[in-house]
């Protein structure tokens, strides 16, 4: 099968999403200008350089109570910081209920049922379960073709992570399970590891 996407592909549904998988879940938390907490998980999410550590996300639709975007985009516009929060698989309910679309001035915390803790370097509520938690402010936004499509690059100034994650001196992975999103409504959950070793090395 071939197509060109402006042309359709024909299927029930858009295997765009399926194509590029695993994706890692970006579980943005940022407060708004008059306070109030939002947490929303995006899978166009990743790491793009480590020093210093910057990461980025991409929003791709809007909401009708915010201008041509989503809360967590327009709460960084307002405040320059945001925070990445990793998904256990104990927090898949968690982070599911926070893809609601709620009014602008509801905290996806309390919905989501979550207790909050206090970011240390910038001035942003992060998810007390995580596992792993990074602090971003924000660098720069490009606004790509579409309707709605951004991209949020942060540098990292603060990184937390869960003692009972650190097993002989690394961030053990299969302690916490992390997960990533597949495409249409499917998930999946990394448990197995294998290593291998660059030529070379």
């Amino acid at each position: 099968m071939f197509y060109r996407p402006e042309d359709g592909h024909g299927l029930p549904h858009n295997p765009f999403n399926a194509i590029v998988t695993p994706r890692p879940i970006g579980w943005i938390s940022t407060r708004s200008a008059d306070g109030v907490n939002n947490l929303a998980p995006y899978s166009f999410f990743n790491a793009v350089a480590y020093t210093p550590p910057q990461v980025m996300f991409a929003s791709t639709s809007s909401k009708p109570d915010q201008a041509g975007t989503k809360d967590s985009v327009a709460n960084i516009e307002a405040t320059g910081v945001f925070c990445v929060n990793v998904v256990s698989y104990a927090l898949r309910d968690a982070m599911n209920a926070s893809s609601a679309a709620l009014p602008k001035d509801v905290d996806e915390f309390t919905h989501a049922g979550l207790e909050v803790a206090d970011c240390k370097t910038i001035a942003c509520a992060r998810v007390a379960a995580a596992p792993a938690a990074l602090e971003c402010k924000l660098t720069q936004i490009v606004t790509l073709p579409g309707e709605a499509n951004k991209v949020v690059f942060g540098e990292v100034t603060g990184v937390h992570l869960r003692d009972d994650c650190l097993k002989e001196g690394t961030f053990d992975v299969t302690t916490f399970q992390p997960l990533a999103r597949l495409g249409y409504r499917d998930y999946s959950v990394v448990r197995d590891l294998f290593p291998l070793t660059r030529p070379g090395e």
